[in-house]
């Protein structure tokens, strides 16, 4: 059987430091796969998503990406967003325009964009974001409260932030605790879990809750997966934009731009920020992104 040799990269996003972030595996020249083929691979990654880069079929938009988890394809998810604008840049590609990108995907044109951020050791780089897709919101029946409690355990949910089905692309329910450190101490009912997110059609949650003053960043997040997967996320750009447009939503946003930690509970140590475009009425969620594996895959 010929194989064809196509480039490969493995990059860690959300993160300056190697090992930190949420890997992501990304596939060049992919247009001569199918999407059974594509399945199969990203089952053989055995990453939370894989990227498929393709030729655009919208003139507007520099690439195509298809995104697949172990399990099935999504239309859009954040951190395979990121990475796969990486890889495109760092394999010697060029945006049709400098310091933008327009992604094609299951969910439409994502546009990307060159922001200042912050890294690990506080040193001031450049990153970039992606805007928000849109999203639809479903907020958590009353009656679901209790079921919510005894799924998360602790007695630690701040319901005056009233928890809410979040779909933009990646429905996550999301959920603000009374702290951070109440973020890290969840002790997840996944069974119990999975049937409140299902109750508002999230495939996971989404629980924030706010640092001091003087904590690693603004919020802590964790994310647990229900649907396409089980288990916990490293670093999630759908689900801190679903956040980021709740708290907007809500009138409980920080401020113009803030800061997240994601990981910890994993022994990792990613880093998101978002922006608040008001002017431009977008939200832009970024984070810095590094090649770990880069080299060639043979492809049937």
């Amino acid at each position: 059987m010929a194989l064809r040799s196509v480039r490969f990269k493995q990059v860690d996003v959300f993160t300056s430091r190697p090992f930190k972030g949420n890997p992501l595996a990304v596939v060049f020249d992919a247009d001569g796969l199918d999407t059974a083929q594509m399945q199969g691979i990203a089952r053989w990654t055995n990453l939370s998503e894989t990227a498929f880069l393709l030729a655009p079929t919208d003139a507007r938009a520099d690439y195509r990406v298809r995104i697949f988890t172990t399990q099935g394809e999504l239309p859009f998810a954040g951190h395979p967003t990121l990475g796969t604008a990486h890889a495109f840049l760092a394999s010697g590609r060029q945006p049709k325009t400098p310091g933008r990108l327009v992604q094609e995907c299951g969910a439409g044109l994502v546009e990307l964009a060159e922001k200042q951020a912050i890294g690990q050791d506080d040193e001031a780089t450049r990153a970039w974001a992606f805007a928000a897709p849109p999203a639809t919101m479903t907020p958590l029946p009353e009656a679901r409260y209790d079921a919510l409690r005894a799924a998360l355990r602790p007695d630690a949910i701040d319901f005056d932030a009233a928890p809410c089905g979040v779909d933009n692309g990646a429905p996550w329910l999301v959920v603000r605790l009374s702290s951070a450190q109440a973020v890290l101490a969840l002790d997840i009912d996944y069974e119990a879990l999975a049937t409140v997110a299902a109750s508002v059609g999230a495939q996971g949650l989404a629980a924030y809750g706010a640092h001091d003053a003087n904590g690693p960043a603004t919020f802590e997040v964790r994310c647990l997966m229900t649907g396409l997967g089980k288990g916990e996320d490293p670093v999630t750009g759908s689900a801190n934009a679903a956040i980021a447009m709740l708290l907007a939503q809500q009138d409980r946003r920080p401020g113009n731009r803030y800061t997240v930690r994601q990981g910890t509970a994993m022994g990792r140590d990613g880093r998101v920020f978002v922006d608040y475009d008001d002017a431009a009425d977008k939200i832009w969620i970024g984070g810095a992104s590094l090649t770990v594996v880069d080299g060639t895959i043979e492809l049937a």
